[in-house]
């Protein structure tokens, strides 16, 4: 449903820019890209993933091989606040406190007898992104633009007694683009952004685990990495 949402978003900016590049049309606010600050606030849908490579692991003792794969992705909810500070006419910097619900699903499979373990992995993140905003001239109203950016982001719901754990700390490096659409109260932004995972988040040491056959998932992933596709719409 994501990957719809996404291509109908990328269609449709496209398709808007063009149009209103062909006439020109009386500006709505006109001048509220010259304030120095300006704030507002987002909504949006994200689509989380956790990379883990597999090691190909065997149990010494029991001959055990688990194969760790997230094998299912659920929409989840984003929302947040919007502090930008105009740099010049096409360059601007931003922070962005959001917060990120939504669960990763997680198979593991031993490949002799086919057995076959689960996990939900649910996170509630407060991400505070640093992005750089870099904006075309705008042409009666509308104004497309790409982001770039850092974001650190903190799991509040990690688990030690699951079968995977993950430290709750990241780094992500993100990259995107949107469209401002001037409407006659409010700046209106749509924008779609990928984020990608830079640290290790998977959590090595097991030592707090009540159920010691659990670290054999561990060992059998390399590291994690965290992804995120969103989907948000600003208001400002």
């Amino acid at each position: 449903m994501l990957r719809k949402i996404y291509t109908i978003f990328f269609f449709l900016t496209c398709s808007i820019v063009i149009v209103a590049q062909q006439n020109k049309k009386v500006q709505n606010r006109p001048y509220i890209d010259l304030r120095p600050f300006h704030y507002g606030f987002s909504i949006g849908l994200h689509q989380q993933s956790i990379i883990m490579p597999n090691t190909g692991y065997i149990d010494p003792e029991t001959g055990q091989q688990w194969w760790v794969s997230n094998d299912n992705y659920s929409p989840g909810f984003t929302v947040g606040l919007i502090g930008e500070w105009r740099m010049n006419q096409h360059l601007s910097a931003r922070v962005l406190p959001t917060l990120h619900f939504a669960s990763k699903h997680i198979t593991f499979r031993e490949q002799t007898t086919g057995q076959k373990d689960y996990q939900d992995m649910k996170s509630t993140y407060i991400a505070v992104p640093l992005n750089l905003k870099i904006a075309a001239p705008r042409h009666n109203n509308y104004r497309p633009y790409v982001i770039t950016g850092v974001n650190a982001m903190y799991n509040l719901t990690t688990k030690d007694q699951a079968n995977i754990a993950t430290k709750p700390l990241s780094l992500n490096f993100e990259i995107g683009l949107g469209c401002d659409y001037y409407l006659p109260f409010f700046k209106f932004c749509p924008e779609l952004k990928f984020c990608f995972g830079l640290t290790n988040v998977l959590k090595t040491d097991r030592s707090k685990l009540n159920d010691k056959s659990k670290a054999i998932f561990t060992k059998a992933v390399k590291d994690a990495h965290t992804a995120m596709v969103v989907l948000t719409f600003h208001f400002e």
